[in-house]
């Protein structure tokens, strides 16, 4: 799967997001805050997760759209 790294947008930057992810083509965007940032199960840090796609490498997404910082 293709990553394409984008800045965020400025709703995003509002909202205090630092990182974002969407699996493309699709509508799920899945956000991370620096709030939240090891907010997931057993301490992973959300980021890494949701940058290590290659679980979707045989599924209909083309590409992994992320934005951050």
């Amino acid at each position: 799967m293709k990553k394409i790294y984008e800045q965020l947008t400025k709703d995003q930057k509002d909202r205090g997001v630092i990182f974002s992810s969407q699996l493309m083509p699709g509508t799920v965007i899945h956000e991370v805050t620096a709030d939240n940032i090891l907010n997931c199960s057993k301490g992973h840090n959300k980021i890494e997760l949701l940058e290590d796609d290659s679980f979707f490498d045989s599924s209909p997404f083309k590409y992994n759209l992320i934005r951050k910082k």
